[in-house]
């Protein structure tokens, strides 16, 4: 198992998150509150983010909140996403709030 380190493009906050966990259930680490994590199967749309930077594995997501075009722009679901090198991320779905609120 190999863990790599996750960097949330918008705060500059960076995580670890191994190759056996998805990108969601490490972002969840983060220990922010209100984090709304939906299905957890892609069929939600809910964890959307886009991959500025870095490798991945991925399984099939909905069609209805990923798009063939989203996808080959690496607009892709959290929650069945995982990495295979360090990567740089930007949250575009609706726990966007949440994970990019700073620190009060």
């Amino acid at each position: 198992m190999a863990h790599y380190t996750i960097t949330i493009d918008e705060t500059g906050e960076t995580y670890r998150c191994s190759d056996q966990e998805t990108l969601l259930v490490g972002m969840e680490k983060l220990g922010k509150q209100g984090i709304p994590v939906g299905c957890r199967g892609g069929g939600c749309g809910v964890c959307k983010i886009e991959v500025v930077a870095g490798d991945y594995t991925k399984r099939r997501m909905s069609r209805e909140y990923v798009s063939e075009e989203d996808e080959a722009a690496h607009r892709v679901l959290a929650c069945r996403v995982r990495p295979a090198g360090n990567m740089v991320l930007r949250v575009i779905g609706l726990m966007k709030k949440n994970v990019c609120r700073q620190a009060e």
